[in-house]
């Protein structure tokens, strides 16, 4: 007999996790989506034996969604992180320096002649964002180069920076959450941003300098080989999904994967790729729980914290 369709209540104020049930029970559209993720990533979150990996892409780390991810890494949730550089760069600059609200429609060309970045309807004064980066990097890059480092993976450079960032900030920094959790943090495109740019002006006066990604890539290997169970939310597609689904193939797939997009899937992207896609390649198990929910990540991801969190009471 199928489920019938519910109305959802919302005039008794009910609580984050209620709702979303309710979501669930109204059977709308993305609403059923986000309920079903919200019931896979509970499990994740509940099962502490997994190795879970959390990947997303540095856009969202330059809202308030930084600190839901922070939240997790340092409650001990995440085991790995796989990120771009841009989620250096943010959670550095944002630990010295504010962003501010914009609007989507501000006149760019105006912003550029005032020294100021648009990224989406956030604004970004310069010195806040390449100023900042440039100042903290050199002495953090010093303190490697002094420490004998030259071979230098994308593990070591994010625990270096995440060790310059005050511990003040660790309720919202990722980079410090990881630092003094000890998750490590893999960057597989490492220059492609003002942290990975700034080790390569570093380069130009220290040429033994140089980045080891496979020191990166052994310990994923080793992350996923150890694994009793593997899990991933995945928050947004590109690198950092495809790097996360690509080494759990080589265990036969995910056991748990959990996966926010906005993207479409008629492309072909791999950030359009449904979860149930991967299945065929074998990165994700054919027996996985499993689920892609549609709709921006800095919308319903924190939604969906909270009613897991409150879900498991914790």
């Amino acid at each position: 007999m199928p489920r019938r369709v519910e109305d959802v209540r919302v005039d008794d104020a009910p609580s984050l996790d209620r709702f979303v049930q309710r979501l669930g029970a109204g059977g709308g559209f993305s609403a059923k989506g986000v309920a079903e993720g919200t019931d896979l990533l509970a499990r994740i979150l509940a099962d502490r034996q997994m190795t879970t990996f959390l990947s997303f892409p540095a856009d969202i780390v330059a809202t308030g969604t930084r600190g839901v991810l922070a939240e997790l890494v340092r409650d001990g949730y995440v085991d790995a992180i796989i990120t771009t550089c841009g989620t250096l760069d943010h959670d550095l600059a944002r630990s010295f320096r504010p962003y501010f609200h914009g609007a989507w429609n501000l006149d760019d060309a105006d912003l550029h002649r005032r020294h100021l970045y648009r990224l989406g309807n956030l604004v970004i004064p310069e010195a806040n964002y390449g100023t900042i980066i440039e100042r903290k990097m050199r002495p953090i890059l010093d303190g490697l180069w002094k420490s004998g480092t030259r071979g230098l993976s994308t593990v070591e450079l994010s625990r270096a920076i995440g060790a310059a960032i005050p511990a003040t900030a660790g309720e919202t920094s990722i980079l410090r959450a990881a630092y003094d959790r000890k998750v490590p943090v893999f960057v597989p495109g490492i220059t492609d941003g003002a942290v990975g740019s700034q080790v390569w002006l570093y380069w130009q006066d220290h040429r033994g300098l140089y980045f080891d990604l496979f020191s990166d890539e052994q310990l994923l290997s080793d992350l996923v080989f150890e694994a009793k169970r593997s899990g991933a939310i995945m928050l947004g597609g590109g690198i950092s999904k495809h790097h996360t689904i690509w080494w759990n193939q080589f265990r036969e797939g995910l056991d748990a994967a959990l996966y926010l997009t906005t993207a479409v899937e008629w492309d072909g992207s791999l950030s359009g790729a449904r979860t149930r896609e991967a299945i065929s390649w074998g990165k994700v198990k054919p027996n996985a729980r499993h689920t892609t929910v549609d709709g921006d990540i800095t919308v319903l991801f924190p939604l969906m914290v909270g009613a897991a969190r409150e879900r498991l009471k914790v």
